[in-house]
């Protein structure tokens, strides 16, 4: 075996977890060989392994000499065990830390599960009432107005009896005539006024005769249910109704808010709802509730410098520019309007006094115009008997019928024997004798 100069260590006089190795010239028995690792055993009781070397016989490690094999492998080991103990505390003392702060948002590990972390709930954001840049006013928007208002006088539109202010006037109570309303609006989403108004005719039987927050709350979920069931969304609109009264009850008293944010606050109601509620409930004109119907005339109209996409956009637009005084009548004048004459499709422009060139949107209808030859596809047969006897039937099936060609059905049973097939009156014999 080649010799190799042993190594001997000792602590650095400039940091303690440094040490120093020397070469130490020693006999070559006492080599250890690299492969193997240097462990060193330390008696738990220093003092009890002493004595009990004592008794045995064995010399004390104060008085026994030690080999230099015992001094390198005791000082690596001793080094290396400060390393480690240093490591270990350094992880400690990051485990510490990272617990001390996560302390004031997890609970202590103490065997038990953690509770769930419950999010704050979200702050409403504030409905917007006006736009930073007013838009312009469009022209001859006073004359397309008073068209409308003109032709609305003459037409009896749903809104006009089934709307939602319609819905309080079967209450006697204030606070349950402004509830009804509310309620109304709230179905009234993707739903026809038809529907609407029978919907709350239904829900006040079912909840006993009054449609208050107080018997909303007290009747079953099913009940409310199987009352609105024909409106649009009535599982959800379910559940809307009762959290809403029970909103009502705990955070306004009882009674319909009024304002526009604290109306939104309420589930199921939108700015629309709101806007619509303030003027009928509690007559404050606080804004414009635009509908699909606001927004359909008001673009079809070119009331918007670049053609609005949602409804929150028209309502901005109109109430910079149009008078304050026409915001509550507006929305009943456009709803009725688009209810009867100018529909989402197939309006009604030869109809509409806007076509006149105060609508860009108006379609040209052209009359069909009077041809001679019109073709009619007829599906009837016609059973002929012949001098009312025995004789043969004809069935004659007329496939088209012109102004040129007609056929008199009493001439062909009169003189059955006058006819002869021909291309514009294909003719059927069939013998039934």
């Amino acid at each position: 075996m080649k010799r190799r100069a042993s190594l001997l260590g000792r602590p650095s006089a400039f940091h303690a977890g440094v040490t120093i190795f020397e070469p130490n010239e020693i006999a070559p028995e006492t080599l250890v060989r690299q492969s193997k690792r240097l462990k060193v055993s330390t008696p738990a009781n220093p003092s009890t392994s002493n004595c009990s070397q004592q008794r045995h016989g064995a010399p004390s490690s104060s008085t026994a000499p030690r080999s230099s094999e015992d001094t390198v492998s005791g000082e690596v080991t001793t080094s290396r065990a400060s390393k480690t103990a240093k490591v270990t505390q350094l992880v400690k003392t990051e485990v510490d830390s990272e617990e001390a702060a996560g302390s004031s948002t997890s609970a202590p590990a103490t065997g038990r599960p953690k509770p769930k972390r419950v999010a704050s709930p979200r702050k409403p954001r504030p409905i917007p009432t006006a736009l930073e840049t007013p838009h312009p006013a469009p022209p001859r928007w006073r004359e397309a107005y008073d068209t409308i208002k003109r032709m609305r006088q003459r037409i009896v539109a749903p809104v006009d009896t089934m709307g939602c202010d319609q819905a309080q006037l079967k209450e006697t109570d204030p606070k349950n005539q402004r509830f009804s309303t509310l309620v109304s609006l709230m179905l009234s989403s993707q739903t026809k006024d038809e529907v609407t108004d029978a919907a709350v005719a239904k829900l006040r039987e079912a909840v006993g005769g009054t449609l208050s927050i107080d018997a909303v709350l007290g009747a079953s979920e099913s009940a409310i249910s199987e009352a609105i069931c024909k409106v649009g969304f009535w599982r959800r609109k379910t559940q809307y109704i009762r959290q809403a009264a029970q909103k009502l009850k705990d955070e306004f008293g009882g009674d319909v808010p009024k304002t526009v944010d604290e109306l939104c606050s309420l589930p199921g109601v939108g700015p629309k709802m709101a806007f619509l509620a303030l003027q009928v409930a509690w007559k404050v004109n606080a804004g414009i509730g635009v509908d699909v119907h606001v927004h359909r005339i008001t673009n079809r109209l070119g009331w918007h410098k670049s053609p609005t996409k949602t409804p929150e956009e028209t309502r901005l637009n109109l109430q910079s520019w149009l008078p304050v005084e026409l915001h509550p009548d507006i929305n009943h004048l456009l709803v009725g309007f688009g209810q009867t004459i100018c529909a989402p499709v197939g309006p009604k422009c030869d109809q509409c006094e806007l076509s006149d060139g105060l609508c860009p949107s108006a379609r040209k209808v052209v009359k069909a115009s009077s041809s001679k030859t019109r073709s009619k596809k007829i599906a009837s047969a016609v059973s002929v008997e012949a001098d009312r006897g025995a004789g043969p039937q004809i069935e004659v099936k007329f496939e088209e019928e012109s102004e040129e060609h007609k056929v008199d059905i009493q001439t062909l049973a009169a003189a059955p024997e006058r006819i002869s097939p021909t291309p514009d009156v294909p003719v059927k014999y069939e013998d039934t004798s």
